[in-house]
Order: C-alpha cells, then sequence, then structure tokens
C-alpha cells in the first residue's frame, strides 16, 4: 500500500482558506480505472481510493503511516502571502469612513 500526505490548497472558485489547515493521507490507486459499459461512469476495484484520513498535524500523519507499515511520500503545501491591500473592497463597509458610501 502506497499513500501520499498532502496539506489541500484552496478551491480555484474562493480566496477563502477553509478546509485547507488539515493534512490529509490518501491511498495511491493500486489498480486502474475502467470505464463502466452500462453507465459510462469510470470506476475502479481498489476500495482503498476512496479512503481519505485527516489529522491535525504533518507528523500526526506520518506516526499513522509508519505505525501501520504504509509507504508513504509527503507533498510540501505551497505557502501564499495574504493579498490584503490598504482601500481595497472591505474598506468600502468600515465604520470609519470619511464620506457616504452611494452607487
Amino acid at each position: 500500500m502506497r499513500a501520499r500526505i498532502y496539506k489541500p490548497a484552496r478551491t480555484a472558485m474562493s480566496s477563502g482558506t477553509a478546509n485547507t489547515h488539515e493534512w490529509l493521507l490518501e491511498f495511491v490507486n493500486e489498480t486502474p480505472r475502467e470505464i463502466d459499459p452500462l453507465t459510462g461512469w469510470t470506476g475502479s476495484r481498489d476500495m482503498q481510493a476512496q479512503v481519505t484520513l485527516r489529522f491535525e498535524t504533518q507528523k500526526e500523519a506520518e506516526e499513522y503511516a509508519r505505525d501501520r507499515g504504509i509507504e508513504y511520500t509527503v507533498l510540501r503545501p505551497h505557502s501564499r502571502r495574504a493579498n490584503l491591500r490598504a482601500g481595497g473592497y472591505g474598506e468600502n463597509f468600515a465604520t470609519n469612513r470619511r464620506g457616504v458610501w452611494t452607487h
């Protein structure tokens, strides 16, 4: 069994960072995916590929894998600095505005 340990990136549809603070352990597919002839859906016979485990820290995920003899790879997260601008969109709703906000 092989697994990868990583910290998920934020979604492309949002600039928020929800669901990006935990570390995930996902098992790698052992068998190739197949197309079901009846429905046309893609599937796999590998049940481990459906398992995703969540951990608070990278160390906890590595200890879990090590204790159970799971071969793993750690993917380092890419850090990103905050995009906060003075006078940005949020300033439109500040309580200390000098002028009236109108359309």
